[in-house]
């Protein structure tokens, strides 16, 4: 059984996208979670850069607001977005290993984001057993070869899944993941503040939602009146943790808090701290909540506040299966 006065877990989940976000981003991020003796857990894209695909979304509603609000060439480098439209998209995986390898020696946890981390976002949702089986195996044999064991933990690109994703998390054996979001209310507070890890109906996989906003998600955006910017944000997210002191998983992205964003990433940390939050890994919470009965949900859609199209969430204003 849990203890009720133990502190509260800050889980930092860490998606790294890019090759320039795991050659740069990720050591930084490593420094900075040295210093505040944080536990964390890197995600990686294992094989092709194809960030210039991305470009493709800019007919999805809401895209240009979010491109304007968050200076995506600022932040990812007009070389990265040339990945596959001008440039041939490097090889993740095969031309950093070497920065991979240094997380995990570093004592963080390493885990799966995704093969093809733009090809996963737009198209899984919509694909078959054997598009998705094909894509899921090129980023578990990549893994295996950079770090020399099978994986164990998943988060999904762009928080976008199927059916037959979901199903080969138990079939290879993966124990968690964090494929999705719990839904929030427009201020990035929790609609249910109680949300948190679950598995879907009749899978054993562990599932553990981001029960926060992102920076992108917030960066620009007028909230209770205010514009939340570069010099706000720390404390708006630092003030729904203190109002929601709980456990939490905090997806981050090393193009982002690894880079531009670190000084308001460094804000968070001892912020966190100072609230009496333990900065963990995927892994511990796992241990945490171990044994623990967790509610079954189906696989639900839904939208986020700030983010443009449909992804994972878990609405827990649907009744669960047990």
């Amino acid at each position: 059984m849990q203890d009720p006065n133990a502190a509260p877990l800050m889980v930092l989940k860490i998606d790294v996208d890019t090759y320039r976000g795991t050659r740069e981003g990720v050591p930084n991020l490593v420094r900075m979670l040295t210093r505040h003796a944080a536990g964390a857990t890197f995600l990686f894209a294992l094989g092709p850069d194809h960030t210039g695909w991305a470009m493709r979304r800019a007919l999805r509603p809401g895209f240009f607001q979010k491109v304007s609000r968050t200076s995506v060439v600022e932040h990812y480098g007009i070389k990265t977005l040339m990945y596959g439209v001008l440039l041939p998209g490097p090889d993740i995986g095969a031309r950093a290993a070497a920065e991979m390898r240094a997380v995990r020696d570093a004592g963080f946890e390493c885990g799966i984001h995704t093969w093809d981390h733009v090809l996963w976002q737009d198209k899984v949702r919509g694909k078959d057993a054997a598009w998705t089986g094909r894509m899921m195996a090129k980023s578990e044999q990549r893994y295996a070869q950079v770090f020399g064991r099978p994986p164990h933990t998943h988060g999904a690109a762009g928080w976008q899944m199927n059916g037959h994703a979901f199903a080969r998390h138990d079939s290879v054996g993966y124990r968690y993941a964090s494929d999705g979001r719990a839904c929030l209310r427009e201020d990035g507070a929790l609609r249910d503040p109680a949300a948190g890890p679950y598995r879907y109906q009749g899978l054993d996989c562990i599932q553990m939602p981001t029960t926060l906003p992102t920076l992108d998600e917030l960066l620009g955006r007028e909230i209770d009146g205010t514009v939340i910017d570069d010099d706000n944000i720390a404390a708006h997210l630092l003030a729904l943790t203190a109002r929601n002191r709980r456990d939490h998983v905090y997806t981050l992205h090393a193009e982002l808090e690894g880079q531009k964003l670190a000084p308001i990433f460094e804000q968070l940390l001892t912020g966190w701290k100072a609230q009496g939050y333990r900065l963990a890994s995927m892994a511990q919470y796992h241990e945490k909540i171990a044994g623990t009965p967790l509610p079954e949900y189906p696989v639900q859609w839904g939208t986020l506040p700030g983010r443009s199209g449909q992804l994972i969430v878990l609405d827990t204003l649907a009744s669960p299966t047990r």
